[in-house]
């Protein structure tokens, strides 16, 4: 049985617009592990759609703060939700501009309307205070991560903390589809945006705790939110 892994994740409070939005594109819910219908498109059938989101919804609706990781052979899940608990409640919440449907290469994510300085800050923040608990990548890790098309930069990142899309390569997004052709990703866009529009999650961003998700059965689930300010 493989060891679990782990990832410190933004995830929209549940019940909301914005995490209703998600979970029902990906067709999973990551706080109670159940399927949900996706949304009636005009362009693409169900069938269809469950193949071209079949990569996201393995981890679930979320916003990457540290990457997913295996615990180090000292760490437990026990001292990690510990240091989730004092990481949120050293850190006020804030709020950014509102989310938009965008390209990033060939998958669609929501992303921010403009630049955040604050999600920088944080993702910043759990890159390094999560690092102690995470196992080194393996060799073959390491190999599939390096066949991508790296800078020197994202891959001294890659060696200092285990993933290169970090500190001043990271880009805050929420991924929506996996990788599709300019036809499908054009069409895809343009549905998203719609029920984007009309799902009322298209308003500030408010960024009020972090969750630590976990990785069982190839699938992510949500264990537990912590409340930015220390409120759990």
């Amino acid at each position: 049985m493989p060891a679990p892994r782990y990832a410190i994740y933004y995830a929209p409070p549940a019940g909301s617009p914005l995490w209703r939005f998600g979970s029902s594109v990906l067709g999973y819910d990551a706080e109670t592990g159940e399927e949900l219908a996706f949304p009636v498109f005009r362009r693409f059938d169900a069938e269809s759609w469950r193949e071209m989101t079949a990569e996201p919804r393995r981890y679930g609706f979320h916003g990457t703060l540290k990457a997913p990781f295996r615990l180090a052979d000292d760490k437990d899940e026990a001292g990690l939700r510990a240091a989730c608990a004092r990481f949120a409640a050293d850190r006020a919440r804030f709020a950014c501009a509102g989310m938009q449907v965008a390209a990033i290469g060939r998958f669609l994510a929501l992303k921010t309307v403009q630049p955040c300085a604050a999600l920088d800050r944080l993702a910043a923040g759990a890159v390094s205070a999560f690092d102690e608990f995470r196992a080194p990548l393996t060799e073959a890790e390491m190999e599939r991560r390096l066949r991508a098309p790296l800078s020197e930069r994202q891959k001294e990142y890659l060696v200092r903390w285990g993933y290169p899309y970090v500190l001043d390569d990271f880009r805050f997004h929420m991924t929506l589809t996996g990788p599709l052709d300019d036809a499908a990703r054009a069409d895809a866009q343009a549905e998203l945006a719609e029920h984007f529009a009309a799902s009322e999650a298209d308003g500030p961003l408010i960024v009020g705790e972090i969750a630590l998700y976990r990785q069982d059965d190839g699938v992510f689930r949500l264990v537990e939110r912590h409340a930015l300010g220390g409120a759990s």
